[in-house]
């Protein structure tokens, strides 16, 4: 599936430009757009990578993509998108890194209305006041806790891709050092220079997201904690309330509402 024509627009009298459309359980190819992007999903759960690093983005939150950045969209699950594009000529007070943003209550509802105004609106008149409302909500964005950076070095690689498939693998740092040829304080230092997170806070992160991702699509709680390589429910609770400042139950409700 080709990126949306709209994301090729150059039109600084079109300051937003957006486009809906569904997603089945698929991975889009790497690709750029000319515009920078905000991408929503309604409903479900949606990975987007790039070479820096994965981006996990519930139904609450939003990802912000800058122009000409190489991503991949993958969904898991079937997922319906919402998006919109910033012309270059508005966005240079914008994020230049790709990020996670909270989504407000606001920014949601105007979303929703561009896409039903189109990308046919008048330079003057109320769909481009609209327009530039949205502006001021962007300027705003808030980040969101869900980025995963990855790493170029083949030994740090290794171990990623390893936790990637099995998250639940509860091997220590001395362990992967074996795994990899390396020495544990050697490979501490490779994570941290790679990543900038230690290797239990990166492998933390991980959980967390996927995580999130397993919660959004129904799974209960003790389940998710249990197939993440927690003992307990309760150690899993305590893990994720330290990173989002909710239970795992609550932050479900949230998202959900």
């Amino acid at each position: 599936m080709s990126p949306p024509a709209t994301s090729q627009i150059l039109n600084p009298d079109l300051p937003v430009v957006s486009v809906a459309f569904d997603l089945e359980r698929e991975q889009r190819a790497p690709h750029t757009h000319l515009r920078a992007q905000l991408l929503y999903s309604v409903e479900g759960v949606m990975r987007v990578m790039t070479a820096l690093g994965t981006w996990m983005v519930p139904s609450s939150q939003a990802v912000w993509i800058p122009s000409m950045m190489e991503h991949q969209v993958i969904a898991t699950e079937a997922i319906s998108i919402r998006s919109i594009y910033v012309d270059p000529a508005w966005s240079s007070e914008l994020p230049n890194d790709c990020c996670v943003i909270a989504l407000s209550p606001l920014l949601r509802e105007l979303i929703l209305r561009a896409v039903r105004i189109g990308n046919d609106y008048p330079p003057e008149g109320p769909e481009r006041r609209l327009m530039e409302v949205i502006m001021d909500e962007l300027r705003q964005m808030r980040r969101a806790p869900f980025y995963l950076p990855m790493s170029g070095h083949p030994k740090v690689r290794k171990v990623i891709d390893a936790l990637v498939e099995q998250p639940a693998d509860p091997g220590k740092i001395e362990d992967w050092a074996k795994r990899v040829g390396s020495s544990s304080r050697t490979l501490s230092r490779l994570f941290v220079r790679e990543t900038g997170m230690s290797f239990g806070a990166w492998r933390r992160r991980l959980r967390l997201m996927e995580a999130i991702e397993r919660l959004g699509q129904g799974e209960s709680v003790t389940r998710v904690a249990l197939e993440l390589g927690y003992q307990s429910s309760s150690a899993f609770t305590a893990m994720f309330r330290s990173e989002l400042g909710v239970s795992p139950k609550r932050y479900s409700r949230q998202d959900r509402a």
